[in-house]
């Protein structure tokens, strides 16, 4: 365990907003998480857990106790037959825990590759891309009770994934309700990947690629490339100009709404899912409002995708937050449609 005062957080938030940490804890182990919490005088104080940074808006600097999860280490859990099992440490970088699966001869995680932040946080968000969600390869995880100091295990119905939602998400309403938020501390995740293999290819961008390539049966690997790809020309790199990836979720309507919707907007974007529900793109949404490449202060909406918000230089949390807000009220005014916000606000 490793404590530092007055740490400058830049260079941990992805976004690139100035803050700091009063104090900020490094963790590498169960061991330190155990440490900390017999630690009289940080045991009981506030805390926030820090990750990969990829998905907050610090808005000042931040007074709880910041734990930085940097817990290493990936394995091979167990090769079966019908899958394998890999698991991996909170602290590892999740594309790289992608690249490594891929390295090592074992596939499912490449539709999931590019996607910014820490193994540890990966559930909390349940990330999703490309007609994949972690849910989908989901096996357990472990974590650390903050308040009781109790290691416990996880399977995929306690973690009560939804869309970019999971208990980690959600503080208790009342006594007995299993909410997480704040009080588990993930310190290893493992993942199962099916076999046989079977690639996911239903979107259009990858539809697409296939046809450029003249390539029909992919391998993971090609997938893999072909999302990194994507990803870096619809994307900014937030060492380059700095972001938390898509900022707003996805809208689920009816399909008495869509078709409501489509009367008046014909070209809208959309996704019929399984459960009857359609998904409308957020993007577009904010695109046809005229948002795209517009700013507020120094927060801006990226120019060559509206779904994501960047910061142009010096951009505070205030101003992302303003920017957010107006986009906001300009797609529920158009279209009777509230966007819910991705990254966490602190």
């Amino acid at each position: 365990m490793f404590v530092e005062q007055n740490v400058p957080l830049q260079a941990h938030n992805s976004f690139g907003i100035v803050a700091k940490a009063r104090e900020l804890v490094r963790l590498r182990s169960s061991e330190d998480v155990r440490a900390l919490l017999a630690d009289p005088a940080r045991a009981a104080v506030p805390k926030f857990i820090l990750g990969g940074g990829s998905n907050i808006v610090l808005t000042g600097d931040v007074k709880p106790l910041v734990i930085k999860v940097e817990i290493p280490g990936i394995r091979v859990v167990d090769d079966g037959t019908r899958a394998t099992v890999i698991e991996a440490g909170a602290g590892e970088n999740w594309h790289g825990l992608v690249r490594w699966t891929l390295d090592h001869g074992f596939a499912g995680l490449e539709n999931l590759a590019l996607i910014p932040g820490s193994v540890g946080a990966s559930p909390v968000q349940n990330i999703g891309a490309y007609g994949v969600e972690l849910q989908d390869r989901f096996e357990s995880l472990d974590a650390i009770d903050l308040a009781t100091g109790r290691e416990f295990t996880l399977t995929a119905a306690q973690c009560a994934f939804g869309y970019r939602d999971s208990v980690f998400k959600h503080a208790p309403a009342k006594e007995g309700d299993l909410g997480l938020s704040g009080r588990a501390l993930i310190v290893r995740v493992r993942f199962r990947l099916p076999k046989p293999w079977k690639p996911v290819l239903g979107y259009l961008d990858l539809e697409r690629k296939m046809h450029e390539c003249g390539v029909h049966e992919p391998t993971p690997r090609q997938i893999f490339d072909w999302i990194c790809a994507i990803r870096q020309a619809k994307l900014p790199d937030p060492a380059v100009l700095g972001n938390a990836g898509s900022f707003f979720k996805n809208p689920t309507v009816t399909p008495d709404q869509c078709t409501d919707i489509i009367a008046r907007e014909p070209n809208i974007v959309y996704y019929p899912m399984p459960d009857g529900s359609v998904k409308l793109a957020a993007g577009w949404l904010i695109d046809a409002c005229g948002w795209k490449g517009k700013s507020v202060g120094q927060a801006g909406v990226y120019d060559k995708q509206a779904l994501v918000l960047v910061n142009r230089g010096g951009a505070t949390g205030g101003e992302v937050v303003t920017l957010a807000r107006a986009i906001q009220t300009s797609v529920y005014e158009r279209f009777g449609i509230r966007l819910e916000p991705e990254p966490v606000v602190v």
